[in-house]
């Protein structure tokens, strides 16, 4: 057999499918599946959006090529909104549609960086973001955090991890999978060490709806000259609930904005124009909607803590948005070895702390958004008497 090329071959396969493998062996003893493994809407969208959806599906212009950059109607309607949400003006201009966020990432990671060069991702660490380098042939650069600290990085540190090769580094607010939430003094000493050492700062902010209300999540797209150092990601999936249509958007000064676009127009991975066209709706119209979910999302949040008070042996290190990350009660035991046995005995689907990077093998990772609050609360009676 010929070659294949090393840095797919060395990647790691997709973890969600294999965890998902574990369920297939649970009976049902316990009651009906309480599955908390990947981040999913645990609700339908809106009836309106599937109606505008549905609509836009069968118009001719929806089967068609759309703009490389995203349909018009929809980077201004983003571009609005997203200059409400940070108190500070972003263009159209200033923004890509892409399909996912997932895709904004890649598309990003080419515009900053080459094979040989380096990229600082906090640990525990997103897997889609480290595979993503490992494919690119992109050293992706451990920036640890401790539970101690909540998981937040360390700008400190992270500076002492900088060298030449270090072209940018990475955040995700809220945090997959720690749920962690970094404060705004943090993101902001992040941007200004990158634009002291003449490197990119990439915020991931898929969360972004979810966070408890109050201020804007930042100021970095309101400080001048931003767009020489700052890029936003985010995805459209978990707030309108339409993972399946593969909508995410990067906000990036224009120069950046037109790099993408090469990489968007080489591909021609594009994101659905019904899609497209529906959002460019919602975004403006189905405010209150996102609102009602961003309190259910915090409700769930909290019934989570309850139900973990109860069992105490199990410690939540973090918690927020969509996410938990949970120590464990078995100190010698690998997680994937706890998160396998907790499926397909307790009907209850986690991922091992040990798929987000070396050294988390103490904690699993639940996505406690995915379950309602009556699925939350009988989490204590599952845990009950669990051992290995």
């Amino acid at each position: 057999m010929a070659a294949l090329n090393p840095n797919l071959v060395d990647t790691a396969t997709p973890p969600i499918p294999e965890a998902q493998g574990w369920a297939r062996a649970y009976a049902g003893a316990r009651g009906p599946l309480i599955d908390l493994s990947q981040a999913v809407p645990g609700y339908p969208p809106h009836p309106q959006m599937l109606a505008r959806l549905s609509e836009a599906a069968g118009q001719v212009a929806a089967a068609g090529y759309g703009s490389i950059s995203g349909d018009a109607d929809l980077r201004d309607a983003y571009a609005a909104h997203a200059s409400s949400v940070y108190g500070a003006t972003i263009r159209p201009a200033e923004t890509a549609i892409t399909a996912g966020c997932n895709q904004a990432f890649v598309i990003a990671l080419m515009a900053l960086a080459r094979a040989g060069d380096a990229v600082l991702l906090p640990s525990p660490w997103y897997f889609n973001h480290e595979m993503t380098c490992r494919m690119l042939g992109v050293e992706a650069r451990p920036l640890p955090c401790a539970a101690e600290n909540g998981f937040i990085p360390d700008p400190d540190l992270a500076e002492r991890l900088i060298d030449d090769r270090v072209k940018a580094i990475v955040l995700i607010t809220p945090n997959n999978p720690t749920g962690a939430v970094y404060p705004p003094e943090t993101l902001a000493r992040f941007a200004a060490l990158c634009r002291r050492k003449g490197i990119w700062l990439v915020v991931d902010e898929t969360y972004r709806d979810f966070l408890d209300a109050g201020g804007r999540p930042h100021g970095l797209f309101g400080e001048a000259g931003w767009g020489d150092t700052v890029i936003g990601l985010y995805s459209f999936s978990k707030s309108y609930c339409i993972p399946g249509h593969r909508l995410g958007a990067v906000t990036a000064g224009e120069d950046v904005i037109a790099q993408i676009g090469k990489v968007l127009d080489c591909v021609q991975i594009c994101p659905t124009r019904a899609g497209q066209m529906a959002l460019a709706w919602a975004i403006g119209a189905l405010g209150d909607w996102r609102e009602q979910n961003r309190r259910e999302i915090g409700a769930r949040a909290a019934a989570f803590g309850a139900a973990f008070a109860q069992a105490p042996e199990w410690r939540i290190d973090s918690i927020g948005a969509y996410f938990a990350y949970v120590a464990h009660p078995f100190r010698d035991v690998p997680a994937p070895v706890v998160a396998r046995k907790l499926a397909s005995e307790r009907g209850v689907l986690a991922l091992p702390g040990g798929y987000f990077g070396a050294g988390q093998d103490g904690h699993l990772r639940v996505a406690f958004a995915n379950a309602d609050r009556d699925a939350i609360a009988g989490l204590p009676e599952r845990l009950a008497g669990f051992s290995l």
